[in-house]
């Protein structure tokens, strides 16, 4: 009788822990930031895996090898032709090789625009480019002024 009890309260004890290691992390955690809904006109940035945002806080430029993301974004507009922010850049030296490299920041305004259809919803916009702009030094590889097409 006794070991039947001791099973029973094993077998809840198991059970509750499968129930609490199943539950979705974001119920304990802070509402995530709502996903933009397709087809709303404002346009979205389109990220590595390919998810659209919103102002986002952080934004990976590197999808490869992530040896290049922005960080701390504060955004001044977003709108209908283009989007500023500024932040901080952190890219990889790769001296001497990426691997062994450091990551080093550097202070950076970015700007997208040249909205234009996505082709996985045809029915949103995304901005098409990135200019990153570097007013106090840039990593070595990098101009003062960079300006690059975003992936669709």
């Amino acid at each position: 009788m006794r070991s039947n009890t001791l099973k029973a309260a094993l077998a809840l004890c198991a059970a509750a822990s499968l129930a609490a290691a199943m539950a979705p992390a974001s119920a304990s955690a802070a509402a995530p930031k709502p996903k933009p809904q397709h087809g709303t006109g404002v346009p979205v940035i389109v990220n590595c895996t390919w998810q659209p945002q919103v102002r986002p806080t952080d934004f990976l430029l590197a999808c490869g090898d992530g040896n290049s993301r922005l960080t701390s974004l504060h955004w001044s507009q977003w709108g209908p032709s283009k989007a500023v922010a500024t932040g901080t850049s952190w890219v990889n030296d790769c001296k001497p090789y990426c691997a062994a490299g450091k990551f080093r920041s550097y202070r950076v305004t970015v700007r997208l625009d040249r909205p234009q259809s996505w082709t996985k919803h045809q029915d949103t916009q995304h901005y098409s480019r990135i200019t990153l702009s570097y007013p106090d030094g840039h990593p070595d590889a990098f101009q003062q002024v960079m300006t690059t097409p975003l992936w669709n």
